[in-house]
């Protein structure tokens, strides 16, 4: 899963990159040319893994993984090569999930680009420069499609999609907006890498003081929140100098003062969460003591399929997965134990993953 990390020059963008990409245990930073992104690999913290870790003793621990991409900051006239301009654009088209930072918080010392503090505001201006991309690359693909049409009027269908599409966005409005009318529009409509269909996570950047004093007391917070649950985004109030400072601590002291902000999980675990829950994603976990790990697959997928993230070999010789849930496992205290009261079930190839389950595939090719 490779999620971007966007916004305008000083709303926090970058520390909270490095808060959160320094938070995991498995987490790597490769520094690039400044017109390049920055990448960090972070680690999935998943409680689960860890207690099959202290059941198994596994010579090998692997969680499931998450790439970050810390984008260059965006600026007004982007889509026309102002600033980074169409590097930017090409970077993140390749996510799968964009978390706008927007900046919530005051600071004289931190000099804003538009002169003020406007989270809604920052948000239209990447917003417009994202849809006039998008126009651009839409204009192409009609033109293209068009072509292809004098040939084959099986085209007709996209080509009609493809106008309405760009009027639509022609208005200021998002492809996450359009309604397509059929099944076959809305395949159409996926296959178009278009910046402004990719699911969104606003992270609205407050100070420390915002997150003491209560964030529903942040005016500028409450405004994102808002636009978020209109649009049916997602919204994670967070403090990147907050982060970067728990980073610092051991685990008993982090733990207290996130209890003293009233908080549970920092804010990587809360950004994560997010993050699976925009993508519609869970985990299942395989056990031994070769190897536990987790492994992240969408809801809904069968147990060939998810077999098949493991090796494609899993998938197609295929006979059975033999599956317990994590809570039932524990409850047991062991594999053997749960065998002996008959919990491990036996699932053929229509049965559907659920989060948390426990797996050993057979298969045979």
């Amino acid at each position: 899963m490779k999620i971007g990390i966007v916004g305008l020059p000083n709303v926090g963008k970058s520390t909270l990159f490095n808060a959160i990409t320094n938070a995991g245990a498995l987490s790597a930073n490769f520094p690039f040319a400044t017109i390049e992104p920055n990448i960090g690999v972070v680690a999935v913290p998943d409680e689960r893994l860890d207690a099959l870790r202290d059941m198994y003793n596994p010579v090998k621990y692997t969680p499931a993984t998450i790439e970050f991409l810390d984008i260059a900051g965006l600026v007004k006239g982007a889509s026309k090569g102002e600033g980074l301009g169409n590097k930017f654009l090409s970077n993140i088209r390749e996510v799968d999930a964009i978390v706008h930072v927007v900046r919530c918080f005051e600071n004289d010392n931190i000099i804003h680009v538009d002169g003020s503090i406007d989270p809604l505001r920052d948000i239209e201006t990447i917003d417009l420069e994202l849809i006039i991309s998008d126009v651009d690359l839409l204009v192409r693909r009609i033109d293209k499609t068009a072509k292809a049409m004098k040939g084959d009027k099986s085209y007709a269908t996209e080509y009609e999609m493809l106008k309405r599409l760009k009027t639509h966005m022609e208005g200021g409005k998002s492809a996450r907006s359009f309604e397509c009318q059929s099944q076959t529009e809305q395949e159409i409509l996926d296959a178009i890498p278009l910046l402004t269909s990719k699911p969104i996570i606003y992270a609205a950047n407050m100070s420390e003081e915002d997150f003491a004093a209560g964030i529903d007391e942040n005016e500028n917070y409450m405004k994102v929140k808002e636009l978020a649950d209109a649009e049916g985004a997602e919204v994670l109030p967070i403090c990147a100098e907050l982060e970067s400072q728990l980073n610092e601590m051991d685990e008993d002291e982090r733990m207290m003062f996130l209890s003293e902000l009233g908080l549970t999980s920092s804010g990587l675990d809360r950004l994560i969460k997010k993050c699976y829950k925009l993508l519609g994603l869970i985990s299942f976990l395989t056990a031994g003591q070769p190897e536990v790990r987790a492994w992240t697959i969408k809801k809904g997928t069968k147990a060939p399929q998810a077999a098949g993230k493991i090796h494609s070999d899993f998938e197609r010789g295929f006979i059975r997965a033999e599956v317990i849930p994590f809570d039932e496992l524990m409850e047991c205290g062991s594999m053997a134990n749960a065998k002996e009261k008959g919990l491990v079930r036996s699932e053929g190839k229509d049965y559907v993953m659920r989060d948390g389950d426990i797996v050993l595939f057979r298969f045979n090719v």
